[in-house]
């Protein structure tokens, strides 16, 4: 009897662990389908990535960036993620998706990542464009805002501008005069380039491109663009940078310090005339800086000083304005010449609105209404930023529905 009370208790023992055993495989099953259900809903993944380099191989053909992405694109959807080395971007190519990025979630967006580029050529991060979130970004765009942006100071600027476009067109005209033919060959992406950095250097410094000594500003410019837009590896895995695979750093600093001399001797000209009877009412924007900082309540990032500020600020109104107008302004005209009809209803407007006795004045804008479409066309087919600079996530955040992890790029 002892031994069936025994043997029974061993059983009912066995049976009862049996049981505990299954119920804590339920518990954490249960657990496990919650958490999983419970898990941030991601963003599809592109395909084709490989191990550690992620989506690098994609961009190493002839391929435009935009291009390649608007591709992939319509094979994944307008929103989608990819690994980029050891950085994770989130894709996103349609209006709405990006206008919730910039709007509902600006603060979230609002950093850029840390590239050599933004380093090296925009004055250690400086630059408006490459400054990360903080003080200093609310700053720095505040002063381009405010004393160079708003409605009363390009009111103020108006007759700059109008009057650079009327001393290039007298130029052409002179050089048709004295041609025996009465016509001249222009190349007109380089005339406009050369318009362009008149308005916004005369703007920001005082100065006219068309009549300075150093006229390898715009090559400057050129390499700057070109370097600002290079794959650079050590973006992708920083801890190669000191490797400086295909020599981009060493090209970096190079061009920083070319651009750094010339922006130094119009800041050193700028304080040793200030203040004189030959700039009294007509200060540019350097100088509007020089009297800002004057106020000591200005906060600087740690360890920087006024005169790196300003030549950050002044460097990033100059590349920015200047590329991206001349280049629309060039594409603007291309088409018309490549569509006679638009071309003839943008003369028959002018000839109307205008007339053919006095220069176009930016007043008379509001009433031309066709010439406002080609420019808005333009800029819809071409594009001079198809790519936006990138942003980085600095807290999570949701777009479209889907998680997005602190830390990300974005890609518009």
């Amino acid at each position: 009897m002892a031994i069936f009370l025994t043997l029974g208790s061993t059983v009912l023992a066995i049976i009862s662990g049996f049981v505990i055993f299954l119920l804590l495989l339920l518990l954490i099953s249960l657990n496990g389908r919650t958490k999983k259900t419970q898990a941030p809903h991601q963003a599809p993944v592109a395909g084709g990535a490989w191990p550690l380099i992620g989506h690098l191989h994609l961009f190493g053909g002839q391929e435009p960036t935009h291009r390649l992405l608007g591709d992939m694109a319509d094979k994944y959807g307008p929103i989608f993620t990819m690994k980029m080395g050891l950085n994770r971007a989130l894709v996103v190519s349609n209006w709405e998706i990006a206008k919730e990025c910039f709007t509902i979630n600006d603060k979230p967006f609002a950093n850029r990542p840390r590239s050599m580029a933004m380093d090296l050529l925009g004055y250690n991060f400086l630059a408006i464009a490459a400054s990360p979130y903080g003080n200093y970004w609310r700053e720095s765009r505040k002063m381009a805002t405010i004393e160079l942006l708003s409605n009363n100071q390009l009111q103020k600027l108006k007759h700059v501008r109008e009057s650079e476009v009327k001393a290039s067109i007298k130029g052409l005209f002179e050089n048709c005069k004295r041609s025996s033919s009465h016509k001249v060959s222009v190349e007109m992406k380089h005339w406009i380039e050369g318009i362009v950095l008149d308005i916004i250097m005369r703007i920001i410094a005082g100065k006219r491109y068309t009549s300075q000594d150093s006229s390898d500003f715009q090559e400057h410019a050129t390499d700057f663009f070109d370097l600002f837009g290079k794959f650079v590896v050590s973006d992708a895995f920083p801890f190669l940078r000191w490797l400086d695979i295909g020599g981009y750093e060493k090209l970096m600093k190079k061009t920083a310090k070319e651009f750094d001399l010339v922006l130094q001797g119009w800041l050193d000209e700028h304080k040793s005339k200030r203040g004189s009877s030959e700039v009294k009412g007509d200060e540019d924007f350097m100088y509007v800086m020089l009297s800002l900082f004057d106020d000591k309540t200005k906060q600087l990032p740690d360890g920087d000083d006024t005169d790196t500020v300003i030549k950050a600020i002044c460097l990033s109104l100059i590349l920015a304005a200047s590329d991206t107008t001349a280049v629309t302004l060039t594409w603007a005209i291309a088409l018309l010449l490549n569509n006679r009809d638009v071309l003839e209803k943008a003369q028959n407007e002018l000839d109307v609105h205008v007339g053919t006795n006095r220069q176009v004045n930016e007043s008379d804008m509001i009433n031309l209404a066709h010439l406002q479409v080609v420019l808005k066309e333009t800029l819809r087919l071409y594009p001079a930023a198809p790519l936006l600079l990138p942003h980085e996530s600095i807290e999570d955040c949701t777009i479209s529905g889907y998680h997005v992890p602190a830390g990300t790029q974005l890609i518009v």
